[in-house]
């Protein structure tokens, strides 16, 4: 068997931070007044220093942008190799074009001082244009990078909720409805979002001799609130027998399975290809595909860095766009540690079913609604080959029932030994399998049938299946 496949259940959740008693003080006093605004998750000083630290930094990239003497030094040079590029209309300095004997155009003398002159001034003007234009495009790479800092702190200060009153019959309720399952109750609110998502947070315990699980509280505070909620982020397991702060989140509309199969190349015994799933935040499943330059080590190390990198940005709150540009321009910066690897991004939205494809340099996307099949593609280089990246953002609103697929080019490679890969969209759309998991490893199959078991790259197949919760 050449392919290997996996597939796992993922409910996008919040990480929780855990408990902090002075908010629990302040919690109490929103819920008696029933507080119908938006508040900031901040306090109000940390919230100025965070806005003055932005506008810092939003200083700083203006200051890097404004800086245009350094452009029009970069077009005079530019324009000094230029006129040494082109030849002259006529004279003794031209190598070919000149007039020879019989007054045809041929090959003919130049002197040697004027040639002399000729190789070294081109050469010098070169190598101060290559050097100005590093050094604007680092300029403009460092204003971009300082502004999304800028933009992350006025995000993060701006941050808000509402708290939703609760009546003190409604946390008695709750509060009984626990001990029935031998939970005792310490502290409940319940809040909003901006985006409309609620939440409620509790301060409990485990009775003794009990072992409730976290989710089977989030089915029973479901039935009590009317609202369904999942345990938020990497919680634990089971309750337990200290007080701890529990958070849970509304669930999103939508759920996910996925599947991954693999094939190494023939002549390796490691993939060059690298992927990763991210819950980057609330509700939201970010994919990831990057296929390095090559095979083998070294082709892993570079895809690998790739999604290192990614996760790292996004956690950290970057855009995706602007995750993509820095990575490109730290790619860049490596000089002759060259890495040109691939990226293939899809963003998820669970709540809305939208989803956003970012490709550079990567083989086609599908996606399968029943036997109807999208092609989405994008004609660009890898990252690490220049500066500026051809990047465009594809939005799709997916339905329950729909499927994105996702390929690295050894896929491509092998239908190009076959059928070829204008008629995988017709595959795709044949076939009748539900699960993600046997879905990948059916088009990973069939395309090495159609190279006849040859694997002359890298094969990966990830296949994302997205339903309704009922």
């Amino acid at each position: 068997m050449f392919g290997e496949y996996y597939t796992c259940t993922m409910y996008v959740r919040m990480q929780y931070t855990g408990y902090r008693k002075g908010m629990g003080i302040g919690m109490k006093k929103q819920l008696a007044g029933g507080n119908t605004s938006f508040d900031n998750v901040l306090p109000e000083y940390g919230r100025k220093k965070l806005l003055m630290y932005a506008d810092t930094f939003r200083d700083l990239a203006n200051t890097f942008s404004d800086m245009p003497r350094q452009e029009k030094e970069l077009q005079t040079a530019g324009e000094r190799v230029s006129a040494y590029s082109m030849p002259e209309a006529g004279g003794e300095v031209q190598a070919y074009g000149m007039e020879t004997g019989d007054g045809l155009p041929g090959y003919g003398t130049m002197p040697d001082e004027r040639m002399a002159e000729n190789k070294r001034l081109p050469v010098l003007d070169r190598q101060e244009y290559l050097w100005k234009r590093r050094l604007v495009e680092n300029r403009d790479l460092m204003a971009g990078h300082l502004m999304e800092m800028a933009q992350i702190m006025t995000r993060i200060a701006e941050e808000s909720y509402r708290f939703i009153h609760m009546s003190e019959r409604k946390v008695k309720q709750l509060a009984h409805a626990l001990r029935e399952e031998n939970i005792l109750l310490k502290e409940v609110y319940l809040l909003e979002k901006e985006n409309g998502h609620k939440e409620i947070n509790l301060v409990m315990r485990a009775g003794k001799n009990a072992n409730p699980a976290v989710e089977e509280v989030g089915n029973l505070l479901s039935v009590l609130l009317n609202l369904r909620l999942v345990p938020a982020g990497v919680s634990s397991i089971f309750v337990g027998k200290e007080w701890t702060g529990y958070q849970y989140i509304e669930e999103p509309k939508f759920h996910v399975l996925t599947g991954v199969a693999k094939a190494v190349k023939e002549t390796e015994n490691i993939s060059g290809d690298n992927y990763s799933f991210m819950e980057v935040r609330e509700g939201v499943l970010t994919t990831v595909l990057s296929d390095g330059m090559g095979s083998g080590e070294k082709a892993c190390k570079d895809s690998e860095l790739i999604i290192d990198f990614m996760e790292k940005f996004l956690e950290a709150g970057f855009a995706k766009e602007t995750a993509v540009q820095m990575i490109n321009g730290a790619l860049i910066a490596g000089g002759e540690n060259q890495n040109m690897s691939t990226l293939d991004i899809c963003q998820l939205d669970l709540y809305t079913g939208i989803c956003e494809f970012i490709k550079i340099g990567s083989a086609p996307s599908y996606v399968k609604r029943e036997n109807l099949v999208e092609q989405i593609s994008a004609r660009n280089f890898p990252l690490g080959v220049f500066y500026e990246i051809d990047m465009e953002t594809v939005r799709r609103r997916l339905m329950d029932g729909d499927y994105i697929i996702m390929l690295s080019d050894g896929i491509l490679d092998a239908l190009s030994q076959g059928i070829g890969e204008e008629m995988l969209p017709e595959m795709l759309g044949k076939i009748t399998l539900k699960n993600p998991a046997e879905m990948a490893n059916h088009i990973l199959n069939f395309c090495l049938h159609q190279s006849r078991g040859r694997v002359r790259d890298d094969m990966t197949v990830m296949v994302v299946g997205i339903w309704e919760n009922l």
